[in-house]
């Protein structure tokens, strides 16, 4: 069983990290796009030609299915991915978990990427999944950028700056950008008000890595022997992964649990 994921840089972590888990004996195909990065403030087109570029090379080597590792790239290239490379190779993108978050009651709070902020898509979610919950979008100036270079002073202020925009009731957080998922449990704690329950934290990347496995008829088997190979492709080209990705624990379990990973 190989799993392709993409993305301009290192949001896939999550759902890699997610995949390895679930199917230790998977080999991985990750296709970064570090020439093109960051995909936000391009134009969709621009965007769609950037993800098709590192899917096209993901998909030179095989995989069984592949995943958009991106929000970004979700909402602007899931069609032309599905066009160019389905039937035979099934993509699953990823969407901000919402619907999961709103039957909790709320309030919640969406962080994401400004640009997703306010956006015609992220409104369309909040109506169609969260109607009747309050609903507080929560724009993340730079934290994606920041967790992208690993750089922990920009991290700690833009996690500061989004909790300050975020209201002391909300009870559930979801992780709108998959760069987040990275930084869960320090999201919580800047979040968490003193004495209360703890908040709830929704990401995509468990459902996403799910999804994967049932477009391929596949289960779930996390005691399989972690035999699988990880293959790094930096636009098309085999190398290592980026140094920033080793601060985190989902990189870290890829080299220890893949005998074949990139050094």
């Amino acid at each position: 069983m190989k799993i392709a994921l993409i993305d301009s840089g290192i949001g896939l972590l999550a759902a890699t990290a997610a995949v390895r888990r679930l199917r230790p004996d998977a080999d991985l195909v990750l296709s970064f796009d570090p020439e093109g990065m960051p995909w936000g403030p391009r134009t969709p087109e621009g965007i769609t030609e950037r993800a098709l570029a590192v899917a096209e090379a993901a998909a030179a080597r095989r995989p069984d299915a592949l995943i958009i590792g991106c929000n970004t790239a979700t909402v602007n290239s899931l069609s032309a991915l599905r066009a160019r490379l389905e039937p035979g190779i099934p993509v699953i993108g990823t969407v901000p978990a919402i619907k999961p978050a709103a039957a909790g009651g709320g309030p919640v709070a969406i962080w994401a990427t400004p640009a997703t902020t306010g956006s015609a898509y992220q409104r369309g979610l909040i109506a169609s999944f969260a109607d009747g919950v309050p609903v507080t979008e929560v724009p993340c100036w730079g934290l994606a950028e920041a967790v992208e270079h690993a750089d922990q002073a920009a991290v700690e202020a833009a996690v500061s700056a989004a909790a300050e925009l975020t209201p002391d009731d909300v009870t559930t957080v979801v992780l709108g950008c998959t760069h987040y998922e990275l930084l869960a449990e320090r999201i919580r704690a800047a979040v968490q008000p003193p004495g209360a329950a703890p908040v709830v934290l929704h990401g995509s990347a468990g459902a996403v890595a799910a999804q994967a496995l049932r477009r391929i008829g596949a289960r779930p088997d996390p005691d399989a022997p972690a035999t699988g190979t990880v293959t790094v492709l930096l636009n098309g080209r085999e190398g290592e992964l980026p140094a920033a990705a080793l601060g985190y624990a989902e990189a870290r379990l890829l080299r220890t649990a893949s005998p074949a990973v990139s050094q």
